[in-house]
């Protein structure tokens, strides 16, 4: 089964997306949440992991939006690709707030 465009622009939003808190967890030496090393996720396993989601978002980003013809305007692939940055910074935020994983109690 192949996915439509907008599909691909979504889940490339997503996992772009989902590279920044892993990336930033890399920068800063925290431990973050990964399904490769569990809660106990350090900087290395979250590079890794962030860099992963990156390339993948990056590469089906790429695919969406056909970069084979330059120069063309953004269509609604734009907006399917800001819905999944959307959907992922509110499922994030919504997690954290009720069921903190990755934060501890203020």
């Amino acid at each position: 089964m192949r996915l439509s465009l907008k599909a691909r622009a979504f889940i490339a939003g997503l996992l772009v997306s989902n590279s920044a808190p892993h990336l930033a967890t890399a920068v800063t030496g925290h431990r973050h949440l990964t399904p490769l090393a569990g809660r106990g996720s350090g900087p290395a396993v979250n590079l890794a992991w962030g860099l992963a989601n990156l390339a993948g978002g990056l590469v089906l980003l790429r695919t969406a939006a056909r970069a084979d013809r330059p120069g063309e305007r953004w269509d609604s692939r734009l907006v399917a690709f800001e819905s999944g940055c959307v959907t992922f910074a509110m499922w994030m935020a919504l997690t954290e707030r009720f069921m903190p994983m990755n934060h501890g109690a203020d």
